[in-house]
């Protein structure tokens, strides 16, 4: 699975939320975050996570999946 990072970074900066405040409110380091936003692999585990603490349904994924 590859996750489209900028959609997730996109989805973030709509909030107005810093690295650090979604990780905090996902539960994961905003090195995860930070590495996922330019380019690097994210967990499963991580990518359900920011997507619950951004306000989306994991059912909402394939908004942020690139096959």
């Amino acid at each position: 699975m590859l996750v489209d990072a900028k959609a997730l970074k996109r989805a973030r900066e709509e909030r107005l939320l810093s690295i650090t405040a979604l990780a905090k409110l996902a539960g994961v380091s905003s090195k995860s975050i930070y590495r996922m936003e330019n380019g690097g692999e994210i967990k499963l585990l991580t990518f359900r996570k920011l997507l619950i603490a951004l306000g989306y349904s994991v059912t909402d994924k394939d908004r942020f999946v690139i096959e």
